[in-house]
């Protein structure tokens, strides 16, 4: 991880500041992308139950001849496992999936207001960490009520929250609540697909000023803010720009630049999506 940031967790650990995200490569894409992206210097993976390639990201990890120690890795419980039991068992499944003796970093997926568990899965999830079974316990798409009614209901604060965040949801009041209860800020889609982010004039003319490109200033804008990104990447040269986004810095008229623009949500409104 050298020359890689990493940002300290608030139960002790730590996390590279930069990741690999796996949606939607299958397990034969993804163990290749990932044994790629772990030749180049990532030591963060991120998977989940329901992008089924669990088995292919765990392969890769047992083929890349990196030491475990130095790997952290993340996986997800889905919607349908929400529930005490069900989270412990689901858990054990996407162990026994990844061939993994600890999971690094274990989120609850979705909150599912609706279906009012994902307070029972975060106490299963407490259980998990306390037995060493998983090192750090986390959330994503939560908003700042669920993450309160979490700390209120068991005392226990998430170290991380993954959200969609890009120049077009940089998530101010989210991550200012965040910084707040020292919970980790990790960015999923952080390029904006589907926007033309990449295309833009603005962000392709910085691009141009600092020598790099358009996505590895994106990548860039979000570690300045102190958001972990975990970009999608199966490239070897797409994955090696998005790590090498550590030897520039953008100015603020820059950072401001690259924000200003109409919000755009491309996924789902963690109020009331589901995903089971």
């Amino acid at each position: 991880m050298s020359g890689i940031p990493a940002h300290t967790l608030n139960d002790g650990t730590t996390l590279p500041a930069i990741g690999l995200g796996t949606w939607p490569l299958d397990d034969a894409h993804a163990e290749r992308a990932v044994l790629t992206a772990l030749d180049l210097g990532y030591r963060l993976i991120d998977t989940a139950t329901n992008y089924r390639n669990e088995t292919g990201v765990g392969r890769a990890i047992a083929r890349s001849g990196v030491p475990r120690e130095e790997i952290v890795v993340t996986t997800k419980l889905p919607g349908r496992h929400h529930g005490y039991e069900e989270t412990l068992a689901s858990f054990e499944e996407s162990r026994r999936r990844l061939g993994l003796e600890q999971v690094d970093l274990y989120l609850i997926h979705w909150p599912l207001p609706r279906v009012d568990k994902y307070v029972d899965s975060w106490r299963a999830m407490i259980k998990l960490r306390e037995e060493g079974l998983v090192r750090s316990i986390g959330v994503s798409n939560f908003t700042v009520e669920h993450i309160e009614r979490l700390g209120t209901e068991t005392g226990v604060l998430p170290a991380v929250n993954q959200i969609e965040m890009h120049p077009y949801l940089p998530q101010e009041e989210l991550r200012a609540f965040h910084a707040e209860k020292n919970i980790v800020t990790e960015s999923w889609t952080p390029l904006g697909r589907g926007t033309g982010l990449l295309q833009d004039p603005v962000v392709v003319t910085i691009a141009e000023a600092h020598g790099v490109t358009p996505g590895q200033v994106v990548l860039r804008w979000h570690t300045q803010l102190g958001a972990l990104p975990i970009p999608k990447s199966a490239d070897a040269e797409r994955q090696r720009q998005n790590l090498d986004i550590f030897g520039f810095t953008l100015g603020s008229a820059q950072m401001m630049a690259i924000a200003d623009r109409v919000p755009q949500r491309t996924g789902g409104d963690p109020e009331v999506h589901e995903e089971f």
